[in-house]
C-alpha cells in the first residue's frame, strides 16, 4: 500500500474555524495513488445547509457527490469545511448544488463527476438538483444515490 504525501496541506490535522463563505472556502487535494483505475467515490452530507437568498430563512437538502477520480481525491475535511461555508451564504437551491460541482471539477478534474441535491420542500414543493460532466465510463460500477422522492409524512 502506497502512502499518500499530505505534506501540503494546510487544513488537515490543526484547528480550522469554518469558512465565511464559500468562495472564502479552501479545498484541497491529494494524490490519487490508485490512479488508472476506475472506480466511484461517494461523499454524502445529509445535513447541508444555506440561506434563501430572497428571505435569509434556512434551507436543508442531502445532497451525494460522486467521482470518478483522475490524479486527485478531494481531501475529506476541506470538503466538509467547504459545505459547511454555506450556511451563512444565500443563494438558490440550482446556484450552490451546480457551484459546489464546479468548484469541485475545477480542483479535481476527475474523469467524472455528479451531484444529486435533493432540497427539502420550500413554500411546499421540494426542488431536486442534478449535474453531471459527461456520460460515466463504460464498465464503472454505480450504484444508485438512493435517496427517495420526498414523499412528506405521508
Amino acid at each position: 500500500m502506497t502512502m499518500t504525501d499530505v505534506s501540503g496541506l494546510s487544513q488537515l490535522g490543526k484547528q480550522v474555524d469554518a469558512p465565511k463563505s464559500p468562495e472564502e472556502a479552501v479545498l484541497e487535494r491529494v494524490p490519487n495513488s490508485n490512479q488508472g483505475v476506475n472506480y466511484v467515490t461517494r461523499f454524502t452530507a445529509p445535513e447541508f445547509t444555506s440561506l434563501c437568498p430572497m428571505t435569509g430563512q434556512p434551507d436543508f437538502a442531502h445532497i451525494v457527490i460522486d467521482y470518478i477520480p483522475d490524479a486527485y481525491l478531494v481531501e475529506s475535511k476541506s470538503l466538509k469545511l467547504f459545505l459547511t461555508s454555506f450556511r451563512n451564504h444565500g443563494a438558490f437551491h440550482e446556484d450552490c448544488s451546480v457551484y459546489i460541482a464546479k468548484r469541485l471539477v475545477e480542483l479535481l478534474q476527475p474523469k467524472w463527476l455528479r451531484i444529486g441535491a435533493y432540497w427539502y420542500p420550500r413554500g411546499g414543493i421540494p426542488i431536486d438538483v442534478f449535474w453531471q460532466t459527461g456520460a460515466v465510463p463504460e464498465g464503472v460500477w454505480l450504484p444508485d444515490q438512493g435517496v427517495p422522492t420526498y414523499r412528506g409524512r405521508g
